[in-house]
Order: C-alpha cells, then sequence, then structure tokens
C-alpha cells in the first residue's frame, strides 16, 4: 500500500494520475470528498469493484454509487431530464448523491441489478479528477454500518486491510455521508438527509 499525502485544496496532477494508473489496473483507492473519505475503483472492472464490497464487508446485494467528474458525465451513466439537469446546476457539485434511472453501461455488479444508481459530483476537485477517465464508485471508507471516521489512518485500521493506494490529506472537517434524493421516480424523495 502507498500512501500520498497532499492537500484537500491541492490537486497534484502526479499524484491524480498515480491514483488512476493504480484504479485503471484494478486497484482500489482511499480518497478524500466534500463529505468523508472513500474507496474508489473503476466501475467497468468487476474485480476491483468486488474487491471493494470486500474491503467493506459488504453485502453484493447492496448497490454502490458512483463518482463522475463533471455534471455533463452524469449523462453518460443516467439518464437525465432538463429538470434534473436544473437541479444538477444549482446543487453540483456538491454534498448530494442523487439516484437516478441507470443508463445499460453502468455494470450490474455496481448496482445489484437495479434500474437505478446514485451519481456523484462533489465539491473535491481530487475526487473529481479520479474520474477523469472513467467513473468510479464511490462508497464510505469503513466496514459497512460502522462508523465513519475523518482520519485515513484510522479508517485503515479500521478496515483491517491493504488498499493499493491512499490520498491522505489529514482529517476531514466532516464525517457525516453525502445526503441521498431519489429522482428515479414521479416525485423527489429524500433518502438520507
Amino acid at each position: 500500500m502507498k500512501v500520498l499525502k497532499t492537500s484537500i485544496d491541492c490537486v497534484d496532477e502526479r499524484i491524480i494520475n498515480e491514483a488512476v494508473n493504480v484504479l485503471a489496473n484494478g486497484g482500489v483507492v482511499l480518497y478524500p470528498t466534500d463529505t468523508v473519505y472513500g474507496l474508489g475503483a473503476n466501475i467497468f472492472d468487476n474485480k476491483a469493484v468486488k474487491k471493494v464490497y470486500g474491503i467493506k464487508q459488504r453485502s453484493l446485494l447492496k448497490p454502490f454509487s458512483i463518482l463522475v467528474k463533471d455534471i455533463e458525465s452524469i449523462n453518460l451513466v443516467a439518464k437525465v431530464s432538463s429538470a434534473q439537469k436544473n437541479l444538477f446546476n444549482k446543487y453540483l457539485p456538491g454534498p448530494y448523491t442523487f439516484i437516478l434511472n441507470k443508463r445499460n453501461i453502468v455494470p450490474r455488479v455496481v448496482t445489484s441489478g437495479l434500474a437505478n444508481v446514485g451519481v456523484r459530483v462533489p465539491d473535491c476537485d481530487i475526487a473529481c479528477n479520479l474520474a477523469k477517465i472513467f467513473p468510479i464508485t464511490t462508497t464510505s471508507a469503513n466496514v459497512s454500518d460502522d462508523e465513519m471516521l475523518s482520519n485515513p489512518r484510522e479508517i485503515l485500521e479500521q478496515l483491517d486491510c491493504d488498499v493499493d493506494l491512499v490520498i491522505d490529506v489529514g482529517d476531514l472537517d466532516s464525517n457525516v455521508p453525502s445526503s441521498i434524493i431519489d429522482l428515479s421516480g414521479f416525485k423527489p424523495k429524500i433518502i438520507r438527509k
């Protein structure tokens, strides 16, 4: 496991490129977001996504959300209406996960076979740059149903395993995950606030 230290406000291209290379080669990256640290894997690499399930000790029946680099990229993985796009322009990037009707390109292992997918564009340049070539998983870096921690060293102790790469920006100001809003039906529904 390699740990790369940087600042949350600094997008170090060398670190981003190294992390994207790890993701492209089936690795798992622990990375900061605007809410909590996340575990990322290339969504198109089933083995890498299953590694994240294993690290989190999470049931394969619970889907992961995905992170895309910008608002325009949401349309690559989900069906987006003009009203939804207006909503994204108002709230993204930000601490929100929107549940949308997925496109067929999103692998079954990510969504647990569901017709919907959670999509994030966090207000964190480091996180968004990790998805510059392909979308990545975005799930809190903790054992499922355990406490969310804000320090990479403590997170790694809780996970009790090695991820391939850690982008360490120190303690995050938050240990509260993103709000989840379901836009897949006729009316928006708040799942988690």
